[in-house]
Order: C-alpha cells, then structure tokens, then sequence
C-alpha cells in the first residue's frame, strides 16, 4: 500500500502520524508562548493556534518528504 504506514497491523495514511506530531508540538509551542506571556500581545488566540498548526504540519510534512527517500533507501539494503 503505498503513502501508508503500518501501525502495529493497522495502516494509516502518512498524514495521520504527521498531523499527530504537529498536535504535540502545538501543545509544546503553546505552552512556552503562554509563559512567555506572547498571548496577551495576539489578537485572536484560537486563529493563531489553528494558523501555527498548520504551519507546523506544512513544515512537518516538507521535512518528511526530503527524509524519507533517504530512509527509506537506509532500510532496503539487505545484509
């Protein structure tokens, strides 16, 4: 199956495991701005929650496409 990852049987589409990575991340950038008090300075807090996870999805995703080749070329020798 291609574009998928298999998940101890199941399989997932490959944006599944990467829009979870960016929720994680989210939680973590959204607690360092919150004590760096970056939210009394932003306007509309839940627009820019939704603007940063797409942005770290967009980010995580380009990352995965240029890591992935090499990854996948690391694991296909056989020894």
């Amino acid at each position: 199956m291609t574009g998928a990852v298999d998940v101890f049987g199941l399989y997932l589409p490959w944006l599944m495991p990467l829009a979870f990575a960016s929720l994680l991340l989210l939680w973590g950038v959204r607690r360092v701005l919150a004590l760096c008090g970056a939210y009394r300075w932003i306007w509309h807090p839940a627009l820019f929650d939704m603007a940063l996870y797409v942005l770290l999805l967009w980010g995580l995703s380009s990352v995965s496409l240029q890591v992935a080749p090499a990854v996948l070329r690391f694991f296909s020798h056989t020894y």
